[in-house]
């Protein structure tokens, strides 16, 4: 660059300007908050009969919701892990038997909760990945002078020069 006043540049993110990438974005984050309230309900639902669980069922809704955050700001580093952390809930449908004592909730619907669970996590693996793959990371140096192409109309910045 034969110019190297930095009040003439500024750094450009494309990627993230795409409809593709704002939807994956949104639907990350949603399907986060999605899984830390239905993880919540379970939990409290069964608070009673969770024995040595308590301290990590708080762990992984405050993640989840730390994550959804994230992903609201651009942060593709959480991607990967909140597909590796998409797991399925408890088996609650085995309560039912004499001697067990019943959640505050039915184990019926605990159950059900859990199995809701399981397509959303895998929704959360996919549209992660997905996020991954759009590069929200790429970041492309331009000058003021693109930028006011670009606002008059001219459509996508001029390429970065090489």
């Amino acid at each position: 660059m034969a110019d190297d006043d930095t009040d003439d540049t500024y750094l450009d993110r494309p990627n993230r300007r795409k409809a593709s990438s704002k939807a994956t974005k949104a639907i990350v984050a949603f399907l986060l908050v999605v899984s830390a309230v239905i993880v919540l309900i379970i939990s409290l639902g069964g608070w009673n009969t969770l024995e040595g669980a308590k301290p990590l069922q708080i762990a992984y809704i405050l993640l989840y919701l730390v994550m959804a955050f994230l992903v609201m700001r651009w942060n593709r580093g959480v991607l990967p892990l909140a597909a590796a952390l998409a797991v399925s809930g408890p088996a609650w449908f085995d309560r039912d038997k004499t001697g067990l004592t019943e959640p505050p909730l039915s184990s019926d619907l605990l159950g059900l909760l859990s199995l809701i669970l399981v397509p959303v996590q895998i929704l959360l693996i996919a549209f992660s990945m997905r996020g991954f793959q759009q590069a929200w990371n790429v970041e492309v140096e331009r000058t003021r002078d693109e930028r006011d192409d670009y606002d008059r109309g001219g459509g996508q910045p001029a390429p970065a020069a090489a």
